[in-house]
């Protein structure tokens, strides 16, 4: 693994091994005022009812509603504050930075997530590198504008990570610290965050379990759009992909490119009966894209055996 992928600017935890179900919950929250104490209130109860040690550490990225008075009342969390909105990801980033326990735990504030499932996934983790869980129920549904995009995304990070991906972005989630400090520079500031970690881990052939969870109708307005934000993950994907499985995402191009050049070819020789600029221009295009593809294969390989 790259310790270039280290952000150096903060500690890392002291070991990458879980031995014992000690956690830092992440609830990253953006004019959630509609939602986020009853999630507390539930967070709180579910997690003192269980064996586990934990601190619940709540990034208020920037809200603008009383979100942040709701915060400041409370004195069983730890808040952290943005003074702008930096998005879904940077917030998450931001708590993995300052977590203290070897384990994050990501949900959100909206009351979507079953977080009584929470304990039970951090046990999970304990055998894993990240355990996801897989939204089911008549509640995760997609407008058409959404569905068909999202579909070709999933199937494009399987193909990617050459693994099923039950949930490529669900938003409640439990994996090592130590793990996710290697990703911090190349993970977005955007809702895209989920999505990314899923296939830098499996990539990278971390075990990553998944669980399947409910999943509840949503308190408040959806920070979501769908177009935006379903092309900045096809790019963020695409951008993953190139990084840790380079033959994966150049090699069907170039494959692409070389069916081509034979078709040109072919009606050079018993066609036209000459040599075109088309069929050198994919003679070309297929040597050099096959050839930045191993070369980039060879430097993600020795980038990690540093």
């Amino acid at each position: 693994m790259p310790e270039s992928l280290i952000d150096e600017s903060y500690p890392s935890s002291e070991s990458s091994e879980v031995t014992s179900p000690f956690f830092s919950l992440i609830l990253p929250v953006y004019n959630e005022e509609s939602g986020v104490e009853a999630t507390l209130n539930q967070l709180q109860a579910t997690l003192k009812s269980s064996s586990c040690k934990y601190e619940i550490l709540v990034v208020n990225d920037g809200s603008t509603d009383g979100t942040r008075e709701i915060l400041q009342s409370r004195t069983d969390i730890k808040v952290i504050e943005h003074n702008r909105n930096r998005g879904y990801g940077a917030a998450l980033k931001t708590g993995i930075r300052y977590a203290k326990y070897p384990l994050i735990v990501i949900t959100d504030a909206d009351g979507t997530y079953p977080n009584e499932r929470i304990p039970e996934l951090v046990m999970l983790a304990m055998q894993a590198d990240m355990v996801v869980g897989s939204r089911t129920g008549e509640n995760v549904r997609y407008s058409n504008l959404r569905k068909i995009p999202k579909w070709f995304l999933v199937r494009f990070a399987e193909w990617i990570t050459d693994c099923n991906i039950p949930d490529l972005n669900s938003g409640l989630r439990v994996f090592r610290k130590s793990v996710a400090e290697r990703f911090l520079t190349i993970l977005p500031d955007t809702f895209s965050f989920t999505t990314t970690i899923t296939v830098a881990m499996l990539t990278n052939n971390y075990i990553v379990r998944y669980v399947p969870i409910d999943y509840h109708y949503r308190v408040g307005k959806s920070k979501i759009k769908p177009i935006r934000d379903t092309i900045r993950f096809m790019h963020l994907i695409l951008r993953t992909g190139v990084y840790f499985a380079p033959l994966r995402v150049f090699m069907p191009v170039a494959f692409v490119f070389f069916v081509g050049f034979l078709i040109t070819l072919y009606q050079d020789v018993f066609v036209r009966r000459d040599l075109t600029e088309a069929t050198l221009i994919l003679l070309v295009a297929t040597t050099q894209l096959g050839m930045f593809a191993l070369l980039a294969d060879l430097i993600d390989k020795r980038c990690d055996r540093l």
